[in-house]
């Protein structure tokens, strides 16, 4: 007569971690590299086999959101770590982004706050704007903008006065000589360090 069983075989380990009663077991899984937690599932062992390579038999207990579930560097224990992937980080030297790939802290040269402006730098805690060098390019693109006008001006200066000096300027032209001298001189009179306050003159 055969005696039934409604029981799965359970494989029981030694402390070597070798099977010393064959049956199956649940086995949790870690990527080889980075140890994250792939998933569990049933695994047949024979007496004498072990469990397979990055695989852990004692169950883990799952991460609250934000963090992710690995196995420490020893092997020896589960532990929950920050899960920032997929979220966009800022390096404090150069405001450059990156985005996350990887699970745990994140390193100490990225912010995960975003810099305001251009002329941020990171004080250690914080993102702040570097007045000075934010007022000496606004300072610079307003000195560029005035050497377009002025040489714009010029030109149309240049060519006015040559048909006044050669006694062959329209009435038109005399006037659009004045209205171009006037702006040049508007134009010299832009004090380029008060860039808050300047109000380009119109072209004529």
């Amino acid at each position: 007569m055969k005696n039934y069983s409604i029981k799965v075989n359970a494989a029981k380990l030694n402390e070597s971690g070798l099977s010393v009663e064959a049956g199956w077991i649940t086995i949790y899984q870690v990527h080889p590299t980075s140890r994250e937690y792939i998933g569990a599932h049933y695994e047949y062992l024979p007496i004498g086999v072990g469990i397979p390579a990055d695989s852990y038999s004692d169950e883990p207990e799952l991460p609250p959101l934000g963090l992710a579930l690995r196995r420490t560097n020893d092997g020896l224990r589960w532990e929950h770590v920050p899960d920032y992937r997929g979220q966009t980080v800022y390096s404090k030297e150069t405001r450059q982004t990156q985005v996350v790939t990887l699970i745990g802290a994140l390193p100490d040269n990225v912010a995960l706050s975003e810099p305001a402006t251009v002329f941020d730098v990171w004080d250690g805690n914080a993102w702040m704007t570097d007045k000075e060098a934010q007022q000496q390019a606004l300072v610079l693109e307003v000195k560029k903008e005035l050497a377009t006008r002025l040489s714009a001006a010029n030109t149309q200066i240049s060519t006015l006065s040559d048909a006044v000096t050669l006694g062959i300027a329209t009435g038109e032209e005399i006037t659009q000589l004045a209205e171009w001298q006037t702006y040049r001189v508007l134009l010299n009179r832009i004090d380029v360090n008060k860039v808050s306050d300047i109000n380009w003159p119109d072209v004529p």
